[in-house]
């Protein structure tokens, strides 16, 4: 069961803890207004998180700590912008750049930081779906005590509340204090000494040179890039440091005098902040697109658009959410956008194909397909996508040939519901009864919920002369979820031949709002029912529809004019 709730009723601590304590396994998403950040669970422990538009993502930790130099990290990125599937630390280790076990040290760095900078959010939304996943795209996971999180988390929420007041913003700027034995300007309580419990690492003596200091490695570091210059955001990308490390060792430099403050800086150029802009939109796409959050995905690439309008990952994801919610034409145009190697590239000619299929041009997907087995291997997946189109046009003999094939090459475990869907009818209609009798009982064993299959197992016994059998199958495929509309069709139908005519309209009416574009049979028939009925306006109605959907329909076509030359003058 789903979770959500405000951050103003009750904290994301508190959240974590009933999901660390009760072992849930899942996404919790926190968003408060642009900013967005989510924590994957498993069995109670932290897995994966990710806040958008933090300094302390992969790339950017691995160049801050020498681990990689800016020029790699480009090189892997470009790599990623061609592949758009690859993670960059996948793509660095492959490359040798990095290793295995830098990877997992830096990703741990990385979710730790995510989790402990949502911590001290205040408000927003938060959302637990249980038994979510991260999906490949997310690169490898950890495994961290969500308790050992949720103590350093209330440790660092403490000791940001007082860094704050001396560090308010990211843009603030700081330069070395001079120092001459004394220092007239660093920060004091009332009896001259920094108030205890406060944070900034080992105690400094304000009389004495950086040379003589107690100062902790992180505030040696930090000092030696202080110049008058450079923001606190600044500092974090150059220091190699997490920015809570940055803020406490500042916030103890300057309480000790080392260093003060010389104002704010002010953003880049307009020009500057759009280029900035661009991987930002693309950042912020690209988590509520995984978050399943997908009008506000297509919000943020759309923006992304306006700066660069070939964006490639963009492009690729609105035509993703175009074909989701079944706007075919729109999807096409964005491939038709995309640069050449992103729209001819396997998966490119798969999505177009699938959005062609979905048109009815079926004759164009099949022509983009097997266009695509002819210059590349032909994985299992595109077996079955090119089976589908062929059947719909067709040629059920290919499309059989073809499924079989698929069913050869696959090896990891039960294949996919829509392989056993197609192959009940491509080997029906190729002649095959008893093999789409065997795929059929093998589908609803490996998938026993399946609509799909049910239905198409049942017409193959409906086709053996097992009424009772086929009949049984439409109901269980009425029972599942989603229901398919052809169930309840063939319950309709079920129902018409026996003279039920009151089960039969009940069926066909279930089947038309599941989907009003059925079929011209399902709204004859329904036609057929209400002019038995003495409902003369509701049988022209169904015909007429009928008529609409398949204009060379006779038999409907004759209704319309018995009914015209009968009706009353």
């Amino acid at each position: 069961m789903a979770i959500e709730g405000q951050l103003s009723d009750v904290g994301l601590a508190d959240i974590m803890q009933l999901l660390a304590v009760g072992r849930k396994t899942g996404c919790l998403t926190v968003t408060d207004r642009s900013s967005f950040g989510y924590i994957y669970m498993e069995d109670g422990r932290v897995i994966y998180a990710n806040v958008l538009n933090r300094p302390d993502r992969l790339g950017e930790l691995l160049v801050r700590n020498q681990v990689i130099d800016r020029n790699e990290l480009s090189r892997a990125m470009e790599e990623q912008a061609r592949q758009p599937g690859l993670r960059l630390g996948r793509i660095l280790v492959s490359r040798g750049t990095i290793t295995e076990e830098d990877l997992s040290r830096f990703i741990t760095v990385q979710v730790e930081e995510a989790v402990y900078h949502l911590f001290a959010w205040e408000r927003g939304a938060f959302h637990f779906e249980p038994d979510s996943h991260p999906d490949d795209t997310t690169g490898p996971h950890v495994s961290i005590s969500a308790e050992s999180l949720l103590l350093e988390g209330a440790r660092r929420v403490d000791e940001w509340s007082m860094i704050e007041k001396k560090i308010p913003s990211m843009d603030l700027v700081f330069a070395r204090e001079e120092r001459t034995g004394t220092n007239e300007n660093r920060t004091e309580t009332g009896n001259g000494k920094a108030e205890e419990g406060e944070p900034g690492g080992r105690e400094s003596s304000p009389g004495k040179g950086a040379e003589e200091a107690e100062l902790t490695p992180e505030q040696e570091r930090l000092l030696e890039l202080v110049d008058g210059h450079r923001t606190v955001r600044d500092l974090v990308d150059e220091s190699g440091l997490v920015e809570f490390d940055v803020a406490k060792s500042l916030f103890g430099l300057l309480q000790a005098g080392f260093i003060v403050s010389v104002g704010r800086r002010e953003d880049a150029s307009p020009d500057a902040a759009e280029a900035e802009g661009l991987p930002q939109k693309l950042s912020v796409g690209g988590a509520y697109y995984r978050a399943g959050m997908f009008e506000d995905a297509e919000r943020e690439y759309r923006a992304a658009l306006a700066i660069v309008n070939d964006e490639p990952t963009a492009r690729a994801r609105l035509a993703l959410i175009c074909l989701r919610s079944e706007r075919f034409e729109e999807a096409l145009a964005h491939y038709q956008a995309m640069p050449d190697s992103v729209r001819e590239s396997p998966s490119g000619v798969r999505n177009r194909a699938l959005a062609l299929e979905m048109l009815g041009r079926n004759e164009e997907a099949v022509d983009l397909l097997e266009g695509l087995a002819e210059r590349a291997p032909s994985p299992p997946e595109l077996l079955l996508a090119r089976a589908i189109p062929l059947l719909k046009v067709g040629r059920p003999r290919a499309a059989w040939d073809l499924l079989r094939r698929f069913r050869s090459a696959w090896s990891g475990g039960d294949p996919p519901p829509l392989y056993y869907a197609w192959a009940i009818l491509a080997a029906a209609a190729s002649g095959n009864p008893d093999a789409a009798l065997q795929v059929g009982r093998e589908g609803v064993a490996a998938h026993p919920t399946e609509g799909a299959i049910l239905v198409n197992l049942g017409v193959v016994l409906e086709a053996r002369e097992q009424g009772a059998a086929a009949e049984a199958l439409y109901l269980r495929a009425a029972s599942s979820s989603p229901v398919p509309p052809q169930a309840h069709k063939n319950l309709g139908d079920v129902a018409y031949r026996r003279g039920d005519q009151a089960g039969a309209r009940a069926h066909y009416e279930r089947a038309v709002r599941l989907d009003p574009d059925l079929g011209d049979d399902v709204y004859l028939k329904l036609g057929n029912l209400f002019h038995r009925d003495g409902d003369r306006d509701l049988a022209l109605q169904h015909w007429r529809r009928a008529l609409e959907l398949n204009p060379r329909n006779e038999v409907v076509r004759t209704n319309l004019q018995l009914a015209a030359s009968s009706a009353p003058r």
